[in-house]
């Protein structure tokens, strides 16, 4: 099997691109807001760049590691184990009945652990099943044991509660698994046992409950539940073809919430415009077509599930934040990959597309 000199340049360019644009408008965003709130405009702005350095580091280091070492039994237990233990220690730290999705290590440090919980589960799912192509209907030796590991992370995820990092992880599991060779039968009765589960957590929180009215009529509650979403509209709307300019953006002064995290795509709407939101959505378009080809080009079916699984991880990812902005699906709290605010994200981000670089050495 012939080798490339080097990694995929384009995903690796794809990539920084995202994230000097991330570290651009996090300081856009967040500059008011910080001076407010800290005294200096550059609060969020230097933690996000050292958040960003380390992340690079950490790619460049994965990128050099041969993805061979992942498909062990030595590094796969472990690896999940700690990633499980993580998750339960968010209730450890704050209670059953905490709204918490973070633990805290002193005054300056959080860690999330659902973030390291999509790679850890993409990894695992790509193990257990590329010497089990074969034995795809098999679903008691081969679909259940794929998927028990996937529902604890997630049943984890949704107490927290955090259902939209959950619907990702829900959506990476059964791509992985078709992608694998999974029959659509069993695809039809994993969406039959689902769709009653995600309706229940819809309908009977009546906080979610509430988002999903408005997200069907955003004027029923404009000052209330409807508030993130219209002030998101507002934003997005007023911005134009060119946007108002880098830096002028009026919804980020205290009207629309969390603007450097979540709703950070509002903001670049509303300052670079439609044209510059179409630039981003082409960036991680040209990075999910350079992670796809590879998924298509290499022969190595472990290599192929894990490449896949990051892949579509960061894809379904942005998608559901972007379609959020734009009142496309309900509100929920889930970050813009490389570009939103927040340390544990974008170190995982990076460490995946890491990995996914180290694939690349692999194409023919």
């Amino acid at each position: 099997m012939a080798k490339r000199v080097g990694v995929d340049k384009w995903l690796f360019f794809t990539t920084l691109s995202l994230v000097v644009v991330g570290l651009a408008m996090v300081f856009s965003a967040s500059a008011v807001m910080a001076q407010e709130r800290f005294g200096s405009p550059y609060t969020f702005l230097g933690g996000q760049a050292l958040w960003a350095f380390l992340g690079v580091i950490v790619l460049v280091v994965l990128m050099r590691i041969d993805y061979r070492r992942y498909n062990s039994k030595k590094f796969i237990y472990p690896a999940m184990g700690v990633t499980f233990v993580l998750l339960l220690a968010v209730f450890a730290v704050h209670g059953s009945h905490a709204t918490h999705r973070w633990i805290r290590f002193g005054p300056f440090f959080t860690f999330q652990p659902s973030e390291i919980a999509k790679p850890m589960l993409a990894l695992y799912l790509a193990w257990f099943l590329h010497s089990r192509l074969n034995a795809m209907r098999d679903w008691k030796h081969t679909l259940l044991p794929a998927a028990v590991p996937a529902f604890l992370f997630i049943g984890l995820i949704v107490k927290e509660p955090d259902l939209g990092t959950a619907i990702v992880l829900l959506g990476m599991t059964i791509l992985v698994l078709v992608l694998a060779g999974m029959e659509w039968r069993y695809l039809i009765a994993i969406f039959a046992a689902v769709a009653p589960v995600l309706a229940a957590l819809l309908i009977f929180v009546p906080w979610r409950l509430a988002r999903m009215k408005v997200f069907l009529n955003p004027e029923a509650d404009p000052k209330g539940a409807g508030f993130h979403i219209n002030q998101s509209l507002i934003a997005v709307g007023t911005g134009g073809w060119t946007g108002r300019g880098y830096m002028e953006g009026v919804q980020k002064l205290f009207y629309l919430p969390e603007p450097h995290t979540d709703f950070i795509f509002a903001n670049i709407s509303e300052e670079l415009g439609f044209i510059g939101a179409v630039l981003i959505v082409i960036l991680f378009v040209v990075l999910g077509f350079r992670g796809l080809r590879t998924v298509f080009l290499l022969r190595d079916p472990f290599a192929r599930l894990l490449a896949f699984g990051i892949t579509i991880t960061i894809l379904i990812q942005a998608f559901f934040n972007m379609s959020v902005v734009v009142a496309l699906l309900p509100t929920k709290g889930i970050p813009l990959p490389f570009i939103s605010h927040g340390g544990t994200s974008l170190v995982i981000m990076l460490a995946s597309i890491g990995i996914l670089l180290n694939l690349t050495r692999e194409i023919d």
